[in-house]
C-alpha cells in the first residue's frame, strides 16, 4: 500500500470480508445498514471499545422501542455477530437481551381456483415469473436470478443456485410453463444478440466467475432468464449491460391481479410459493419431497403448510360436516 494511501475504514473491510465469504450483495447491503445504526446509536463509537453491553442495549432498543419483529431483530443481532466473531474475533454474551417476540402466522395460501384466477390475469414477462412461483415452488428472487442454463427442458427441471443459505437445488418445470418459456427465450435471445453487435451484451457473473471464465459474461447460456428491458449505463466508464427484472414489477403486478381477481386475502409472490406446497400436501405428496423442493434445511420449516390444509387426506373434517 502507498504511503499516501489510507488503510481501508471499519464498514469497508466489514463489506469486503462479507463479500469474500460470499455472503448475497442484498445481505452485505443488509448488514452494512445494521452496523451504520449500531454505530449511530453508540454516538459512533468504534465497536472495538464496546462490546456486549452496547450490543444488548441495541438489540433492547429495537424490541421495546421501535418495537421491530422477531425476525428484524435476528437480522441485526446476525449482523452484529459477524462484526465481533468474525471480523473482530470477539465473542459476545447476550444474555439479558430483551428479544422481540415472534408471532405465529400462518401462510397465505390461494385455492387452486384463486391461482388460476390470479394467472389469468397476469400476462407475458409477469405471468412467466408468476407461473413459475407457483409451478415449481420458487422464491422471487430465485426467479428473477434463474440464468438459461438453469432450464432444463428435457428432465422437466430448473436449478435454483445460491439460493437462501447458500444453497443449489433442482425443482420441478411444469410442462405448460415450458412451452411458454420456449418463445419467451428466442425473444430474449434476440435482445442479446442485438446487445452483442452493439457492442455489448455482458452479463455480471457471481463472485469470481468473471476473471475465470472471461468468454462467459458474452455466452447464452450465462443471460437472465428475466433481463431488464432497457440496459443500465455506468456513468464513470460508459459501460452498458443488462440486470434482471426489478422484482417490485412482479410484486405490483401480482398484487392488481389480486385485487382485479375479488380476492380479499393479503396474497403477495410468496403466496403463491406457499400455495405450491399446499396444494402438493392436499394431492398426498410427502412432506420430505416438499423440503426438498423448496429448499428448506429444517422440516419443521416445511410442517407450517400442514396447518392450512382444509382438505385432502390429510385434512381434518369438522364434525358440523357430519350433521
Amino acid at each position: 500500500m502507498p504511503e499516501h494511501a489510507k488503510p481501508p475504514g471499519l464498514i469497508q473491510r466489514y463489506r469486503e470480508e462479507l463479500q469474500t465469504r460470499h455472503y448475497a450483495r442484498r445481505t452485505v447491503t443488509t448488514y452494512e445498514q445494521w452496523l451504520r445504526r449500531y454505530l449511530r446509536f453508540h454516538s459512533l463509537r468504534h465497536p472495538r471499545e464496546m462490546g456486549s453491553a452496547e450490543v444488548n442495549a441495541f438489540l433492547t432498543h429495537l424490541a421495546v422501542d421501535l418495537q421491530v419483529s422477531a425476525s428484524t431483530q435476528n437480522q441485526a443481532l446476525s449482523a452484529l455477530l459477524f462484526l465481533y466473531r468474525e471480523l473482530l474475533e470477539r465473542d459476545l454474551e447476550l444474555a439479558g437481551v430483551v428479544r422481540a417476540r415472534t408471532p405465529r402466522r400462518l401462510p397465505v395460501v390461494l385455492t387452486v381456483e384463486e391461482v388460476r384466477s390470479v394467472l389469468q390475469r397476469l400476462d407475458g414477462t409477469e405471468a412467466l415469473v408468476a407461473g413459475l412461483l407457483y409451478g415449481s415452488g420458487l422464491r422471487l428472487m430465485e426467479a428473477l436470478r434463474l440464468r438459461v442454463h438453469d432450464l432444463d427442458f428435457g428432465r422437466q427441471e430448473l436449478t435454483v443456485r445460491n439460493g437462501k443459505g447458500g444453497k443449489d437445488r433442482r425443482t420441478l418445470l411444469p410442462r405448460r410453463l415450458a412451452e411458454q418459456l420456449r418463445p419467451h427465450l428466442q425473444e430474449v435471445k434476440s435482445i442479446h444478440q442485438q446487445d452483442l453487435a452493439e457492442g455489448w451484451g455482458r452479463v455480471q457473473l457471481p463472485h469470481a466467475l468473471g476473471r475465470k471464465y472471461p468468454h462467459a459474461p458474452v455466452e447464452w447460456g450465462w443471460q437472465w432468464v428475466f433481463p431488464q428491458q432497457t440496459r443500465w449505463c455506468n456513468p464513470a466508464s460508459g459501460e452498458q449491460g443488462r440486470h434482471h427484472m426489478d422484482p417490485s414489477l412482479i410484486q405490483k403486478a401480482v398484487r392488481r391481479a389480486v385485487l382485479a381477481a375479488g380476492i380479499s386475502k393479503p396474497a403477495t409472490c410468496q403466496s403463491l410459493r406457499h400455495s405450491f406446497a399446499t396444494h402438493l400436501l392436499e394431492r398426498g405428496q410427502d412432506i420430505r419431497t416438499i423440503q426438498e423442493l423448496l429448499g428448506h434445511s429444517d422440516l419443521k420449516t416445511t410442517m407450517i403448510y400442514t396447518h392450512v390444509l382444509n382438505r385432502g387426506p390429510l385434512g381434518v373434517s369438522s364434525p358440523a360436516d357430519l350433521l
